[in-house]
C-alpha cells in the first residue's frame, strides 16, 4: 500500500484537485506531466515527466504503481495517447487504470467525444483491470463558453440547449475513491445537480462577472447541436453532485479578489 497513485494530468484542471485529495487521504501520489516540477513546489509527492504524445518518459512513470488515474485529455486525439498509455500499463502490470469520461460520448457526434468513445474501448480492451466514470461538464468549462465573449457587443448561446455542470472538486472526490478501491469496470455517471438552459447559464455568468452583454439563442442546425438539444449530453437520473453553478461563480469571484 506504500505504493503511489499515478496521476496523469496531475497539474490539470481535474488533476491539481484529485492529487489534493488523494493526498489528504494519506495516499502516496505520482504526479505525471509534460514539464519539469517546479523548483519551489515542497508539496509531498514524486514527480514524472513524461510526454503522452511521444511515450517519453512513460515506462519510468509507470514503475511500481498501484494505480494509474487518467486524466491528461488530449483534445487532437485522446484515444491516441491513451492507446499508448494503457498498452505501457499493461507491459508493466498496473493493477488499476481509472478513465474519466464523459456522459452522452455515444450520443453527441462531436470529433471529440468519439476520440473519448474510442479510448473507452481501449480501456476495456487493454488487458489492464479498468474502471470508467463518466462525467458531465465542468463548471469551468460552461463559464468559459461565457467568458470567451466577453468582449463582444452580445453573448450567443445555441438555442435550445441545455447543460448539467458538475463541480471538479466532486468529481476528484470520487475518482480518488475509485483509485483506491478495486476495478469495479463502468461505474454509475456523475452529473451536476441542476439541468439548466445555455442561456441561463450564460446570464448567470456574466452577473457574476459584473457584465452587462445581451444574450441571444441561435437555432443552429447539425446532428451535434439536434443531439445536445435531446439531451445526449445530460444525466438528469445522476444527478449527484451537489455544487451548483452559482455556488462555483461565487467562490471564483472570492478567489478573483
Amino acid at each position: 500500500m506504500d505504493r503511489p497513485i499515478l496521476v496523469t494530468g496531475g497539474t490539470g484542471t481535474l488533476g491539481r484537485p484529485l492529487v489534493a485529495r488523494l493526498l489528504a487521504d494519506g495516499v502516496p501520489v505520482r504526479v505525471m506531466s509534460r514539464r519539469p516540477r517546479r523548483a519551489d513546489d515542497d508539496r509531498p509527492y514524486e514527480w514524472a515527466v513524461c510526454d503522452l504524445a511521444d511515450g517519453t518518459g512513460l515506462d519510468a512513470a509507470l514503475t511500481d504503481v498501484r494505480a494509474v488515474v487518467h486524466c491528461a485529455t488530449n483534445a487532437r486525439n485522446d484515444a491516441a495517447t491513451t492507446k499508448r498509455l494503457a498498452g505501457a500499463a499493461r507491459r508493466a502490470g498496473v493493477p488499476h487504470l481509472v478513465y474519466v469520461s464523459i456522459v452522452g460520448i455515444d450520443e453527441v457526434p462531436l470529433p471529440y467525444y468519439r476520440s473519448k468513445l474510442e479510448a473507452e474501448r481501449i480501456v476495456r480492451g487493454s488487458g489492464v483491470p479498468w474502471t470508467v466514470l463518466r462525467t458531465t461538464q465542468f463548471h469551468d468549462l460552461v463559464a468559459m463558453l461565457t467568458t470567451v465573449q466577453r468582449r463582444l457587443p452580445v453573448v450567443l448561446t445555441p438555442s435550445g440547449v441545455r447543460f448539467q455542470p458538475v463541480e471538479v472538486a466532486e468529481v476528484a472526490d470520487r475518482l480518488a475513491e475509485l483509485a483506491q478501491g478495486a476495478p469495479a469496470g463502468r461505474v454509475p455517471d456523475m452529473a451536476g445537480p441542476e439541468v439548466r438552459d445555455a442561456r441561463d447559464l450564460a446570464a448567470a455568468t456574466l452577473r457574476a462577472a459584473g457584465l452587462r452583454r445581451r444574450v441571444v439563442p441561435l437555432r443552429l442546425p447539425g446532428r451535434i447541436v439536434r443531439s445536445l438539444r435531446a439531451g445526449g449530453n445530460l444525466a438528469p437520473d445522476r444527478a449527484v453532485g451537489t455544487g451548483t453553478f452559482e455556488e462555483y461563480l461565487a467562490a471564483r469571484g472570492r478567489a478573483g479578489r
